[in-house]
């Protein structure tokens, strides 16, 4: 019996709520050794008054040692284990901004870059350029022709749009053009199975038209191709945890991956206090919320320690606006670690918190890294994380006689 199996067959239908606030990239390291992280460096009085309240510990998204992407960050969050479902990047941003996925199209995210005078790129975000810029710019691609494939170009936000390939013989398995660094050369796509040969060539021909459309463009002057995926088979959170959920989130990709399984994206919200405005008037109708919160891994990305210091603050600001609303489980989480040690993901355990009523509270009075290496939840798969919050909620019956 899978994890699935097992909830299906455990469900209990009642009024409690849960809501997952998740922090992106929550988790941090010192900046020097012995120092404290951004998480444990902010001023956060509302995660310390909870952790007083609930129980804590480290979520493993993957597995210990993987650093996740976002897609198997919340995959894991969500109770899918994220090597029994992957999810290109593509589709969750194809999907995040309401495209409807075909079986047999092949979505690809996409980043607009920098190219200098030697055709080598010196920024691999076009200088985070904002949407009212690389709107026009994405659309302008949409002149692509390809013979024998119907070429879709989506703006998303800043930097990033999506491309899907409808046709004949398309599969996703295409290796990303974003060598993920500067001073070098965008890679070309290379298939890694005969299956995706075509798929490779159509997007070779895509990228030989998009440099000659946007070369003269100041910043926007090419871009890379990342997470070549074919539409997805989950099954939904309504059918494997009998739960109506709702999703609120600003980035169109968390979005689509909240979808992907199954729950509604309501409100149109742009910040904290937008989102919070949503979850208060979608209230009654949903048993389950997941509002992401994007900045805490923007700013580990970035290297900015104070920044994503402040950013952490402004996520322990909004917490008195959920509890107002008395959710029987409150989840504070995150998808993966983004320290800026680093500048990228991580595979640290990331400090999640859980309170409800029911929680068997630990000794820690502050919500931190180095107190969810000792809390009561211990070290666990982010995948059981579902399970947790189902059970604290009373709904979750007894397994067996």
């Amino acid at each position: 019996m899978d994890m699935h199996e097992l909830t299906r067959s455990l469900q209990v239908k009642n009024s409690a709520k849960i809501v997952m606030l998740v922090g992106d990239g929550l988790g941090g390291l010192p900046m020097t050794p012995g120092g404290k992280t951004e998480l444990e460096t902010a001023n956060t009085p509302n995660l310390d008054r909870l952790a007083t309240a609930g129980v804590q510990g480290g979520s493993i998204p993957v597995k210990p040692g993987i650093a996740p992407g976002s897609g198997p960050g919340h995959l894991g969050l969500f109770g899918y284990d994220p090597l029994k479902y992957q999810i290109g990047r593509g589709a969750l941003e194809a999907t995040g901004i309401g495209f409807e996925l075909q079986n047999g199209d092949v979505a690809i995210r996409c980043n607009f870059c920098t190219l200098d005078a030697d055709g080598l790129i010196s920024d691999r975000r076009a200088g985070r350029i904002p949407t009212e810029q690389s709107a026009p710019i994405a659309i302008s691609l949409r002149q692509i022709q390809i013979p024998g494939v119907e070429v879709f170009v989506e703006p998303v936000k800043e930097h990033r749009f999506v491309v899907v390939f409808r046709g004949e013989g398309l599969h996703g398995e295409v290796e990303d053009t974003d060598p993920q660094a500067t001073g070098v050369a965008p890679l070309d796509p290379v298939a890694r199975d005969e299956a995706s040969q075509r798929t490779a060539e159509v997007a070779k021909e895509f990228l030989r038209q998009a440099r000659e459309i946007l070369k003269d463009q100041p910043h926007a002057n090419f871009h890379t191709m990342r997470g070549f995926a074919s539409k997805p088979d989950l099954p939904s959170y309504e059918e494997v945890y009998g739960l109506r959920a709702a999703a609120i989130a600003v980035y169109p990709m968390y979005k689509g991956l909240a979808r992907l399984v199954g729950m509604d994206i309501i409100g149109e919200a742009q910040t904290l206090d937008d989102q919070m405005e949503v979850l208060k008037q979608n209230w009654e109708d949903y048993d389950f919320f997941f509002i992401h919160y994007k900045y805490t891994d923007s700013t580990g990305e970035d290297g900015n320690f104070e920044a994503k210091v402040k950013r952490t603050e402004d996520l322990d600001a909004i917490l008195p606006k959920i509890e107002a609303l008395n959710p029987e489980v409150l989840i504070v989480t995150g998808d993966h670690s983004t320290p800026a040690y680093l500048q990228s993901h991580s595979w640290h355990p990331v400090p999640t918190l859980l309170v409800s009523d029911c929680c068997r509270p630990d000794p820690h009075t502050s919500f931190s890294e180095s107190n969810s290496l000792t809390g009561g939840l211990s070290q666990f798969e982010a995948k059981y994380l579902m399970l947790l919050a189902l059970s604290n909620a009373g709904k979750m019956g007894k397994y067996g006689a």
